[in-house]
This record gives structure tokens, sequence and C-alpha cells, in this order.
């Protein structure tokens, strides 16, 4: 009996066992997120703890997701705190996630690291990678103009055009582009990332906070960290956007009958012959003829999965972008692979791969010859047959037409670029972390072009008929030229990490690391022209014929080479979250200086304080969220205006010499070098607040900073007497001092609609304060348009101030003027007060670089609908239109010389038509115009689609949108944009025809599988 009991006990253990097996079968548990304003979360993760397997909420909040009965799901999203609800069996579970006050979850990189937000003691603004893609552009700064203080960008409008980037200002003479950090390869540029691949881009804009990258981040570092596989599951993502480019502004030039006027009036003017104007009859809009509606498309396809120890991701991206000017083309594709392998829970490794191939042709089409040529030139008499400029005109500008097609698909520049990085990381002992990583990248380009041989033309001449010239110039000689460069640099970072948190509320990081990083490159070039050499109009067969162009001969070619090596360490600190320190060291090593000024030591120290963490504040101000008030200061080095050996000398076999009756190639010194040429040193302080009230919905974030430059690194040439030879050398101080500002306010009205509205202003003041030992010194640019000299802005404008219009020679009397001044001459300010006008009335007349910028932000969120539109400005600077000059001279007139003087009285504004009055020509504030701008930078409407449609097609999410960039322009700038050219330093804000920032009209989705 007792036996029969025993083996019936166990089968009914065994049936409850299996009983209990049955009922664990996954259950559906459903749901809805919601924060703490009882608004929907949409996009929140919801994920089987300890598993891959997740789900995400949909634009209305909610989820469901097949789970075992006695998991745990985690709910989380950006910027709340995580969740975690054991299901217990439970098949609904509603969420309400609370707001993270303190963004403690806020990651940012700080170099060789992140660091959370909260504990940041420097000046660093992260901008989200998907506010980058969904803009359409092919260079991914282009996205971030105006978005970020203390950043400026000068976007071009050329096809694959790069933008000018400078964060605070100008703080060299030299090369003043931010440091880029991709992934922690150092670079140069970043034309070789698809946009739509960037995760993050975090700026550190203070010295403190890029003084760990030593002689390389002095002007700034831009740190973009690109995606990564999505935890969770398989995806598959694809992005597309097409627009159409079209040109807003045209510059405002006189048509066929406002030129004869002008002309004729001209030519009265200087007691000339009057033009017969008989056989010319033509209204040419030549700005019209070399223009076009452009497209733009960019498009991205990536697949991402996470297995149970490895990720990975691949991605591809192509970029098509048409100029607006015709036969401007860029194409650009982009390859990248990333996978990471976890080894274990203490060991993983992983590899970074990206290809990128690009192809321009470069457009023939010349926009000062557009603005310059005659419109009374009719275009062509057939597809082989041209007009020439009137004989007036001949010598200066040639048919615009015929240049844009004779030079169409004539050249070519392809770029090809490899690097890839390998790394390793191991934590031990708890608390250490060891990563080593290694980088390489490759780049080569190739610069292919020909000349064909001219069209017919026709010269229509006057007073007789026209006359044809069979294959225009007789001496053309055709010519085929090639240039190739190639590039590699290779870098290895590693850095030992200990972090521990300690009871009492201590917990810091210690962090010390070793990086070098050696750079390489090679150019080659030659060219053969001969008459008699026959190239074929095939652009695919454009090589043929090369072999016999013997004549003449031009080659050339050239090298570089540098290394540089650091060692570094960062210690950050922070006592119950509210007391904060970070310091950083940096050993720096550069070949580019004179051996024994290589080295030098670099570091940064930062503290602050999160008064909201302090129980008085909390109790006695409850209106305040958050409120941090943070210092630092940093020093670092600048090596970046210099190539490589600038402190040896070099040779030149430029000229000649005459021995006997022969003629021999000369080798005489290039350069006269400093033996003890060393890198720039920058220092900079930065004092901060940020707060948040009004339950976060308003926050702010505002900096002070001081930044000095010395030992500015200097070229300019020495007196006649020592050879007239470029001198490069230390010399001058100078200072950037400024305020940045940001706010925000995000709320809900309703659980359906949500806004924004976010600005930020910069302000930046720009001194030379000294430019070596005397005060006399100076530097030009452009010509003495320009001029830098202590107690002033670096590059500012210099030249005589207008006052008015001279009007009777009676009043000339008794007003300072030159000896040969005549009524209808620009009247100038006798600055000097001595009675005559010289070269000693010259001045400050303003700044080509604007210290003030701003932008603004409004987006707006109703279920699935969402909308955004941005706007940017700038003001306090001038622009000189260099194109103006032009008015003077034969050529075409804007339409301001319309109101040229004539008599008395007529205008105190524009002077007279002639172009013999030399002293109208001089630089003047005639010239200059307000560079003050706001532009309605994007306006952009989307939908998302609900999830339940979604899953009918098989797709995850899907958002389709309508954009409009660049929509207008308020300015007083006449040209074609009011970004001028600020790429040079010395010689800035020029505008000689500024290749036009379009409009762009797209249409783009973004659907996930």
């Amino acid at each position: 009996m007792k036996k029969i009991f025993t083996k019936f006990s166990v089968l009914t253990v065994l049936c409850i066992l299996s009983l209990n097996a049955a009922f664990a079968q996954n259950v559906t548990v459903t749901g809805n997120v919601k924060d703490d304003s009882n608004a929907p979360v949409p996009f929140a993760s919801v994920i089987i703890k300890g598993t891959n397997k997740a789900a995400q909420t949909g634009p209305d909040g909610n989820y469901s997701i097949s789970v075992p009965p006695n998991s745990t799901l985690v709910f989380g999203f950006l910027g709340f705190l995580t969740q975690e609800i054991v299901v217990g069996g439970q098949t609904k579970i509603d969420v309400t996630l609370k707001t993270d006050r303190q963004n403690l979850e806020q990651v940012v990189v700080v170099g060789y690291g992140t660091q959370k937000k909260q504990d940041v003691t420097g000046s660093i603004t992260s901008v989200k990678g998907e506010e980058i893609a969904k803009m359409p552009a092919v260079h991914p700064m282009a996205s971030l103009q105006g978005k970020v203080p203390g950043l400026t960008i000068a976007n071009s409008g050329a096809a694959g055009g790069r933008p000018v980037v400078r964060i605070r200002g100008i703080a060299s003479t030299n090369n003043t582009e931010p440091l880029y950090v991709v992934d922690g390869l150092i670079q140069e540029n970043i034309d070789f990332l698809n946009p739509a691949d960037i995760e993050s881009i975090d700026l550190l804009r203070d010295a403190s906070s890029s003084a760990i990258y030593g002689l390389r981040g002095a002007n700034g570092v831009i740190a973009i960290t690109t995606k990564r596989a999505a935890k969770g599951q398989t995806r598959v993502n694809f992005s597309s956007n097409v627009g159409i480019q079209r040109i807003v502004n045209t510059i405002d030039v006189v048509d066929a009958d406002g030129f004869k006027k002008l002309y004729s009036a001209q030519l009265a003017n200087i007691n000339a012959a009057p033009f017969d104007y008989s056989n010319y009859t033509a209204n040419t809009d030549w700005q019209d003829l070399i223009m076009r509606d452009a497209m733009i498309n960019n498009n991205s396809l990536s697949f991402s999965n996470t297995g149970e120890r490895t990720t990975t991701l691949v991605s591809l991206g192509f970029n098509n972008q048409e100029g607006v000017l015709k036969y401007d083309d860029y194409k650009k594709y982009v390859l990248r692979v990333n996978q990471e392998i976890r080894v274990n829970d203490k060991f993983k490794i992983g590899a970074d791969i990206t290809g990128f191939h690009a192809m321009n042709n470069p457009t023939s089409a010349g926009l000062n010859n557009a603005l310059w040529a005659a419109p009374i030139v009719p275009v062509q008499a057939d597809d082989n047959t041209y007009y020439s400029m009137p004989s007036f005109q001949r010598a200066q500008v040639g048919n615009v037409i015929s240049a844009l097609n004779r030079g169409n698909r004539t050249s070519i520049n392809k770029a090809f670029r490899f690097n890839g990085s390998i790394f390793a990381e191991l934590k031990f002992l708890k608390d250490f972390t060891w990563k080593s990583t290694l980088y390489a990248d490759y780049g080569f380009g190739v610069n292919r072009g020909y000349s064909r041989p001219p069209f017919n033309i026709i010269n229509l001449g006057e007073n007789g008929n026209p006359t044809t010239t069979a294959s225009g110039d007789p001496l053309f000689r055709s010519s085929v030229s090639q240039s190739q460069n190639q590039s590699h640099r290779y870098q290895q970072d590693h850095t030992l990490t200990y972090e521990k948190a300690l009871d009492g509320g201590h917990r810091f990081t210690a962090m010390a690391g070793f990086t070098s990083l050696r750079i390489a490159g090679s150019n080659l070039t030659g060219s053969r022209s001969d008459s008699t050499l026959v190239v074929p109009g095939d652009p695919d067969l454009w090589y043929l014929g090369i072999i016999n162009a013997n004549n003449p001969i031009l080659n050339g070619g050239g090298g570089n080479e540098e290394t540089n090596a650091g060692a570094f360490a960062r210690l950050s600190y922070a006592y119950q979250n509210k007391y904060l320190f970070n310091g950083t060291i940096r050993r720096d090593g550069t070949s580019r200086v004179a051996p024994q000024n290589r080295w030098g030591t670099f570091g940064s120290v930062g503290l602050g304080w999160v008064a909201t963490e302090e129980s008085f504040i909390k109790d006695n101000l409850k209106g305040l969220d958050y409120l941090k008030i943070r210092a630092s200061w940093g020093r670092l080095g600048n090596s970046n205006g210099l190539g490589g050996n600038r402190f040896q000398r070099t040779l030149s076999n430029g000229n000649q010499a005459i021995f006997g009756d022969f003629i021999y190639t000369a080798i005489s010194d290039a350069n006269r070098p400093d033996p003890n040429l060393r890198y720039e040193v920058v220092q900079g302080a930065d004092v901060g607040v940020e707060f948040r009230i009004f339950n976060n919905r308003l926050n702010a974030d505002i900096n002070l900073y001081n930044k000095t430059t010395t030992g500015i690194i200097t070229s300019f040439p020495l007196p006649a007497e020592q050879g007239s030879l470029p001198y490069i050398t230390n010399l001058g101080k100078l200072t950037n001092k400024g305020i940045e500002a940001s706010l925000s306010w995000t709320d809900k009205i309703g659980d359906s609609f949500s806004y924004g509205l976010s600005g930020n202003f910069t302000y930046n003041q720009n001194r030379v304060v000294s430019l070596g030992n005397t005060t006399d010194f100076q530097i030009t640019g452009n010509s003495g348009v320009n001029l830098t000299n202590s107690g002033q802005s670096i590059g500012y404008f210099y030249g005589f101030r207008q006052i008015g219009i001279y009007q009777t020679p009676r009043e000339m009397l008794t007003q300072p003027g030159f000896t040969n001044s005549l009524p209808g001459d620009i009247q100038f300010e006798d600055i000097n007060g001595d009675g005559i006008i010289s070269p000693l009335d010259r001045t400050y007349l303003g700044t080509p670089f604007p210290p003030y910028s701003y932008g603004l932000s409004l987006t707006l969120g109703y279920k699935g609908f969402d909308a955004l539109i941005e706007g940017q400005g700038v003001a306090g600077n001038k622009i000189y239109t260099q194109r103006r000059t032009a008015n003077f001279a034969t050529l075409n007139y804007e339409s301001n010389r319309l109101n040229a003087w004539t008599v008395p009285g007529s205008t105190n504004i524009e002077p007279i038509l002639d172009n013999t009055r030399g002293n109208n020509f001089l630089f003047s504030s005639y010239f200059l115009e307000p560079g003050d701008y706001f532009r309605l930078r994007t306006v952009q409407l989307g939908y998302t689609f609900a999830p339940s449609l979604m899953t009918k097609i098989g797709a995850q999410r899907l958002r389709v949108y309508i954009s409009g960039q660049n929509l207008h322009t308020w300015t007083k700038a006449t040209g074609y944009t009011p970004e001028p050219q600020i790429g040079s330093i010395l010689g800035g804000g020029a505008d000689n025809g500024v290749y036009p920032v379009p409009a762009i009209y797209s249409f783009g989705l973004n659907v996930t599988f």
C-alpha cells in the first residue's frame, strides 16, 4: 500500500509540473505609456529585461508585446527615467514615465570618452542626428546653420560645396577650422560622411572641453558619433528626399535700353564719340542663361541586426546634387559597415569601415562675366557660332554662353577614400576598462581636364557688316592636364579608465591614455599643350592623343609628412551630484615646428555646482527645477596654420640666370625661415549657467567666455634689401570675448497637441591686441582693402569714408578734396583734419565677420502631424561689393548706376558716369553695404502613419514630409546671397559674384521595417 501511495504521489507531482509548464506559455501584454503630464510618449522602448526582445510604442503611446508571465518589462525613452515592472501574469500594463529632471542619462562626447551631461563643467552642445538627416543637404554641417550658439556657418550653394565653419570667432590669422573627430578618428573635413549615418554631433566650444586634444583643439572640436545597430531587433531603414533648387535672388543689372542710356552718358561725360548701336538690337539676360532649376537627391539604406553577442550595421548612401549654375554636378557614394562582438561580459571587439567616392564636374560658368557682359549682344547664330562682345568690352569679357558650352564636361574631379578602425575593450578588476583603437585613413584624388577648340565668333562691329572669325583665336593651343594626390593617416589611441562610486555620494572617473597620429601625402601634376593636338569631342575619350603632345611640357609635384604624439589624463569627480570637478592634462608634440619647441603641456580645470541639489534651494525655490553654475579654464596649442617643416629653408627653381649667351634655370631661396618657430598658445576662460523652470518646460543655457591667442603664426614679406622673401614667425596677440545664450520652451495642450519654441544668440568681439613689438606693423589683404593691426578686429575694412558727392566747383573751394577732384566725384571725409584728402584719411570701415548671430525655431505636433519652422541670421558686419568696381569700367552696370550724378543736386550718393576719374575707384565706404540678414531657413510639414496601418504593409514606422529651405532672406545686401566669402581671414568679406545659395523645395520619406 505504501509503495502504491509513493508512486501515486510522484505521478501527481509530475502532472502538476506538467500542468504548470503548460500554463507557463507566453502571454501578450498591451498597454499605454504616458508622461507625467498625461500625454502619450510615442516610440518609447519596451524591453524584456535580460533579453534582446523589444517593442516600441506608437504615436498614441500604445504597445503590444509577447512575454513569459514571470518576466520584467523595462520602459524607457530619452529624457525620462527608466521604469521596470514585473509582469506577474498581467495582460495590460499602463505606465507613466517620470521626467528625468537632471538629464542623468544624457551622455555627451568629451574627448577620448563620454560623460553624463549632468557632470559636464565645460560648454558642450549636442545635436541629434535626426535633425541633420531630415534636411536635404549633401554636407553634414550645412544643416547646423543657426542651431548652435557660438557656431558660425557660411554655406556654399555650389554642388557638393563645403561650408565655412568656425567656433567662437577667429582665433588665428591662419587655419581657423575646428577639429573634426569621427568615432575617435581625427579628421580635417567630413566630406566623406553620409548625413543619414550620424547619430549625434557634440560641439566642444570652450578651451576646457577641447584641451585634451592639445595642439589640435584650439579652434574648437566637433565630435561626431555615427549610428550603431539598433538594440533588440533586426531593422531595415530607408530614407530618401528629392528636391528642386531654385535661385531666389538675382543681381539687378540694367537691360539693353538701360545699358545704352548709361554707356552713352559715360561717353558724353568723357567727350568721346558716341557708339553706333544699329547692329546691336538684342536684349540678353546673361544671368538667366547660365542658371537653371537643379535637382538634389539624398538616399540612404541601412540594415542593422543585434544577436546574442554581435551587433552589425551596414549602410549605403547616395547623394546627387546639381548646381544652379549649368553643368555643375556632384555625386557622392558612401558605404559604411560597423560590427561589435561581445566575446563575454568583460571583453568585446569591433570594427568600423567606411568607403567614399565622389565625382564633381565643375561649371565653367563665370558669374562675373554674366554680370558684366553687355545685354545688347545676342548669344549665338548657330551651334558652333557665337557673337563677340563689343569692341570696348572684348578685352575684358567674352561671350558667356560660348565659354560655358566650350567648358562643358571638359574637366572632372574624382575622389576616393577609405578609412577604418578596429578596437578591443577589456573590463577587469571590476572598476577598470582598457580600450585600444587603431585607425587608418587612405585618400586618393584625380583631376583631369582638356580644352576644346573655340567656337566661331561673329563680330557685329560698327558702321558696317558683321565679320566672322573661324575657330576663334588662331593662336589657340589645345591642352590636356591631369593632377592626382594621395594621402594617408594612421592613428592609435590607448586608454585606461577607472570608475568608482563610494559611500557618502562620492563618484569619480579617472582616465589616462596615449595617442599618436602620422599624416603623409603627395601630389603630381602634368599638362601638355600643342597647336596640332586634336582632342576628341567625346569626354570619355578625351585622353586619346596625349602621347604626341609635347610642346610645352609642364610637370610638378610635392609631398608632406608629419607626426604627432601625446599622453593625456582626465579626472572627473562629483560629490552627491552637486559639487563637480573636471581636470585634464596633455603632453603633446608635433613635427610641424622647430625641434626645440615641439613639445608642450596643456590642460584644463572646470568646477560646477548643481544648486538644486541643495536642500535649502529645493525647499525654498519650488519653481526652480534645475540650476547649475559652472566655470572653467583651459590652455591649448595651435599648429593648424603650419605645413610641414616651415621652420626650415626651402629652395625654388622658378628664377633664371644669364651666363654668356645662355639662360639657365636658377636655384634660389623660396623663404626666410624662423629657426625658433613654435605653435600658437590659446587660453580660454568660461563661465556658464544652466537652469530649467516651470516643470522643465523652460530651459536656458548662458555662457560668457574670453579666449586669448598669443604667438600668432604670421607670414609677411621681408624688405627688398632682404630679398622680399616670405617670413613666417610668431607675432602678435588677439582676443575673442563674447556671450552665448540659448533658450527653449516645450509644452503640451491637451493629450494631442505639443509645441516648442527655441532660440539662440551669440555676440563675439574680436580684437588684435598687438602685432609684434611695434605699433605700426600691419598686414594687408585683398590688395589693401582689408587691414590687420593692433587695436582693431582682424581683417577689417580700411579705406575712405564717403560723406557725399561733390556738387559744384564753388562748393569744392571750401571742402577738402584731392587736387584733381571734380563735381560728380565721391566726397571723402577728412579724417585727420589737415584740409586735404590723402591716404592718411583712410580709416576703419567695419568688419567682414559678423559679431552677432542668432537662430529661431518653432516645432508643432498634433497626433501624427509634425511641423518645423526655422530661421537664422547675422548682424554687424559689412560686405565689400567688389563686383561693382566694374561699374566704373566699360562693362555692364548694376541698376544703382541709373541714379548716377548728372547735374548739381541730382544725387549725393552715386558718382558720375566717367571711367577716367580714378579717385572714384579708390576703396571707400561707397563699396560697402550692410551684411545683416535674417533668413527663413526651413519650413517643414510631416506626417507619421499609425502603427496599426503600418503592420498591414510589414513596416514598423513611416514618415513623409514636404520641406522648403532658404525660402526668403530679409537683407539690404544686393548680391546673390548675404553670405560673403569669409574663408579668407586676412582678406575676407568680398562679394565678387558669390555662388548663389538657392531655395530648395523637397519631398522626403523615412520608413523602417
